[in-house]
């Protein structure tokens, strides 16, 4: 049986709740294709972080 991996995302107890992960889909210009952009941001900045581009 493999072991299971419980991942963290903050170094400080209970400071992990106010950040989210974000996965957005960009498309490359040379190319076409698309590419994923991830990224941990704030909750409150999660809006603004999927209206850039």
């Amino acid at each position: 049986m493999a072991k299971k991996v419980v991942a963290t995302f903050s170094s400080t107890k209970g400071s992990g709740k106010n950040n989210v992960k974000c996965i957005r889909m960009v498309r490359s210009e040379r190319s076409g294709s698309y590419a994923f952009k991830e990224e941990m941001v704030p909750t409150e900045a999660v809006k603004e972080f999927f209206e850039k581009k």
